[in-house]
């Protein structure tokens, strides 16, 4: 998983490295998922908090296919019930989904 206090200026100042789009795009989807689950679960991770209604149960590995190349990315899974980010849709083409 990307660690959520890495910075984005960490992965501009690598330069020309041909994997900075996958990365960046590796980066923000993450992060789009996190905060998606912390709304979900009514605190964010790690966090003791009554007003939490649900708690996460891991990670799913998931293969994401854009045209900057294929990005790996980790799902988290919930306790109860289930998440599935909205940009991960079958048939939807991932320029559309970040939109």
């Amino acid at each position: 998983m990307t660690k959520p206090t890495i910075a984005l200026t960490e992965l501009v100042e690598k330069g020309a490295d041909a994997d900075l789009l996958k990365q960046m795009i590796q980066f923000v989807a993450q992060r789009m998922m996190e905060f998606d689950v912390e709304g979900l679960c009514g605190a964010g991770f790690d966090v003791k908090s009554p007003d939490r209604t649900n708690s996460r149960n891991g990670y799913r590995d998931r293969l994401w296919q854009t045209r900057a190349g294929d990005v790996d990315l980790k799902i988290p899974k919930l306790r109860q019930g289930s998440y599935f980010p909205g940009f991960l849709e079958p048939r939807r083409t991932a320029e559309k989904a970040m939109a």
